[in-house]
């Protein structure tokens, strides 16, 4: 009697492993898949992360050459250039200023 009492206390045991064996196979399919999502999101991620670094250095060289180019014009003498420039703006701006007031 002790023997099939044995048999049946393994019986629920093995059964009991079994059904904590699928649990764990389901929760480590699941983790897998969450591991498989952050893998693919940290790519993404990272290239984006990479084009924005490309872009900023574009953008980096673009304006310091600007600022080279700035720092050439400010030392050439195209004072008179400006201020001719300036004085062009005023004057359209004053005639226009006055066409508008006639009309």
């Amino acid at each position: 009697m002790r023997r099939a009492h044995a048999a049946g206390e393994q019986s629920v045991y093995e059964e009991e492993n079994q059904k904590m064996e699928e649990e764990l196979r389901h929760k480590v399919t699941a983790l897998k898949a969450i591991s498989i999502n952050i893998g693919e999101e940290v790519r993404g991620q990272n290239k984006m992360l990479k084009d924005m670094d490309d872009d900023m250095s574009k953008v980096g060289g673009f304006l310091g050459s600007t600022m080279n180019k700035l720092k050439q014009i400010s030392r050439g003498g195209y004072g008179k250039m400006y201020l001719y420039l300036a004085l062009f703006t005023f004057a359209v701006f004053f005639v226009m200023y006055f066409l508008i007031r006639l009309s």
